[in-house]
């Protein structure tokens, strides 16, 4: 992701951390439609520190482990990306070890979907909520919450001195991982396509593969799936 990075990853785990913040092109900060909480924070240090685009400040726990920060949004959205700015040669054991991610659509019912390592991390640090599945690029949820579960030296207190959450574009063309296989056309109306022409040219002679917009009547190929 970034062009000059120290960042090395493996399994659950995460050394170092990016210098720069690059961001792919097909992706939006979400953060700013959130109402941001944190468990805990030391007066001065608090949850606005974490938005604030200055990388001297920090938000600071006061309290016991975790330490949680709580995203919620007004409606569903759609969730790609997490990036955390933190600075193991600044805040020593103050710099999280261990995090978990969780979502849901609320208190009530968050599920952890990531867990993650890092090790003595200082920079951007990308964690992608992707499933295993290549179809499940993104989570499409109420509510996000990051907890940190431990810190590096076993410091009880923490510090993060940013956050942002990255969602899809609304405009974004529809990866191929949206295009459904195997799908008889003859099965769909396809609106102003001509079948036979459709199936000669861009499936020779198969069945198509056909990426929809809505699985209704009208049916949109998308040459990107082909």
């Amino acid at each position: 992701m970034a062009t000059e990075s120290s960042e090395g990853e493996e399994e659950g785990k995460i050394t170092g951390g990016n210098k720069l913040l690059v961001i792919e092109d097909d992706l939006r900060e979400m953060g700013k439609k959130a109402a941001w909480s944190v468990s805990s924070c030391k007066p001065g240090n608090g949850v606005s520190s974490l938005r604030d685009d200055n990388l001297d400040t920090y938000w600071q726990s006061d309290g016991a482990q975790p330490h949680l920060v709580n995203i919620q949004f007004q409606k569903k959205v759609k969730l790609q990306l997490v990036v955390l700015y933190v600075d193991f040669k600044l805040d020593e054991s103050y710099t999280p070890s261990k995090i978990s991610i969780r979502a849901g659509d609320g208190f009530h019912n968050l599920k952890e979907i990531k867990t993650m390592e890092l090790v003595k991390p200082t920079g951007w640090v990308y964690l992608s909520l992707s499933g295993n599945d290549p179809r499940e690029t993104f989570v499409n949820t109420f509510m996000l919450q990051i907890a940190v579960l431990s810190n590096h030296l076993n410091g009880r207190d923490t510090h993060v001195r940013q956050i942002k959450v990255y969602g899809p574009r609304l405009d974004q063309k529809y990866p191929v991982s949206y295009c459904l296989a195997s799908i008889d056309p003859r099965q769909l109306e396809i609106g102003d396509h001509i079948l036979d022409d459709v199936l000669n040219r861009r499936a020779g002679g198969n069945r198509a593969r056909v990426c929809t917009k809505h699985l209704a009547t009208k049916i949109q190929f998308i040459p990107q799936c082909w």
